[in-house]
């Protein structure tokens, strides 16, 4: 059983003065944050965009923003990478208001969709389309009807749906999430 988050690099790359391809940065994203304390799943934040299509700055930056904020900025992407550990009773257990609050803690309380008889305490909700991919590890994917399991490899598009993610295995799943922001239409509200 391997607990441990492995370290990973963020690379990235832009311009010199004289237009040639340099790399800007090569380090681990200089945003972490563990949501909800031990046995709570950690964010790294990679990088955002303000807007699409996206401006193209020679020495790109992300310092606009200093914490974890679950959804991409308005009309804006995001791309983290999420380490969930083996789901333990604790989850499990949320209340409604338990759940609320772990949201509001990610800069999104509004995304908490947790109620009374929900298939999970975590369901949630985001006006985004999101690309997820396993890299490592398996996490089931369970949403108001019906969930299932994916492993390395499998991508997942959300549409804006209801969902929670359940790690039931022993092992941390490390998953890349592309988050762009969305707009319900009058059919998916």
């Amino acid at each position: 059983m391997s607990l441990q988050p492995k370290p990973f690099r963020r690379i990235v790359t832009g311009h010199d003065a004289d237009g040639k391809a340099i790399i800007v940065s090569d380090a681990p994203p200089v945003r972490s944050q563990l949501i909800g304390g031990p046995g709570g799943p950690t964010f790294f934040e990679v990088w955002h965009t303000l807007e699409t299509p996206a401006f193209i700055h020679s020495q790109p930056d992300d310092t606009d923003e200093s914490g974890l904020v679950l959804p991409p900025p308005k009309n804006g992407t995001r791309i983290r990478v999420i380490e969930f550990p083996p789901e333990g009773e604790e989850i499990r257990k949320l209340t409604g208001a338990d759940a609320a609050a772990k949201f509001k803690s990610m800069g999104d309380e509004k995304a908490s969709t947790s109620a009374a008889g929900a298939p999970h305490p975590l369901m949630h909700r985001t006006q985004t389309v999101d690309y997820g991919i396993v890299l490592e590890g398996e996490i089931t994917m369970i949403l108001d009807k019906g969930e299932t399991t994916i492993r390395p490899g499998d991508i997942v598009i959300q549409s804006g749906t209801n969902h929670a993610w359940a790690n039931r295995s022993n092992d941390i799943c490390r998953m890349a999430f592309v988050l762009i922001d969305g707009q319900f239409t009058n059919d998916t509200l």
